[in-house]
């Protein structure tokens, strides 16, 4: 086994996954390196073949669906999420599992957000990773706002694996659902700033794991409201921390990271 991880998607080369990674082994004083590469679905299988010895693999879009199908392993939550963003070294081939949804209750619980109610914008992967930490927190519906209903059978399977009642709405400022104490932004930079327009107020959190540019129209309106702000970028600092944890064996070092993104991208609101 060598030392070598990565990062696998497409785009690739935004990705902050190697200034997280690498400051990790750096406090960890590991001699591993960590590359972002390049990669698409019909790309996966040459990619895994070609670096096969190596330990573990973060992964990011068009991916999270295309590990379970190409992994010798699928371990429960993954399962039961229907995504993953990680790949493990396994005795019998790469093991897929999922970080997303510690990323999600860390990223609440460093912010001591609660709520009886919550709603996510999308539907992709991290949406289903959310109803997992929905699922988690002992929160026995939810309500997803997207831009077309026609696409959310796999949330709809996520929630029906999970036990979770799911309601789905449309993607609108006026939606009643915006008004849950949690709202999740699950969508691509940009695409929730039609929503920022409407009355937040200081019982409400917003998380919008968009962070790039932070804050996002939608987390700036919500601030101004008073409701609780929780940039993404504290997420990705959570769920790289679970990756490491799982690579290495060792608790991540959790502030180094942190700093480390800090200085990466100035104003990520981490």
């Amino acid at each position: 086994m060598g030392n070598q991880a990565g990062v696998l998607g497409r785009p690739i080369t935004h990705s902050l996954s190697p200034v997280l990674h690498r400051a990790a082994y750096a406090e960890l004083d590991l001699d591993w390196t960590y590359d972002a590469i390049d990669c698409g679905v019909a790309e996966l299988p040459d990619v895994l073949a070609s670096r096969a010895g190596w330990l573990g693999f973060s992964a990011t879009m068009p991916l999270k669906h295309a590990l379970l199908d190409i992994a010798a392993e699928v371990r429960p939550l993954a399962r039961a999420v229907g995504a993953a963003n990680t790949l493990l070294a396994g005795p019998h081939g790469w093991v897929a599992d999922n970080t997303d949804v510690a990323g999600v209750l860390a990223a609440l619980a460093e912010h001591g957000v609660t709520a009886p109610r919550v709603t996510v914008l999308g539907a992709g992967g991290t949406a289903q990773a959310v109803l997992a930490a929905v699922h988690s927190l002992g929160i026995a519906d939810c309500t997803a706002l997207v831009r077309d209903p026609a696409r959310t059978a796999a949330l709809h399977d996520t929630a029906a694996r999970l036990g979770i009642e799911l309601a789905i709405g449309a993607l609108d400022v006026d939606a009643p659902a915006l008004s849950a104490e949690l709202v999740v932004s699950t969508l691509p930079p940009g695409a929730a700033d039609p929503l920022a327009p409407r009355d937040w107020t200081r019982d409400q959190a917003v998380l919008d794991v968009a962070y790039a540019p932070w804050p996002s129209a939608l987390a700036a309106a919500a601030e101004l409201g008073g409701a609780a702000v929780i940039s993404g970028a504290v997420m990705l600092l959570h769920q790289a921390a679970e990756q490491v944890r799982l690579m290495t064996g060792r608790a991540a070092p959790v502030e180094a990271m942190r700093t480390a993104l800090a200085a990466a991208a100035p104003g990520c609101g981490v």
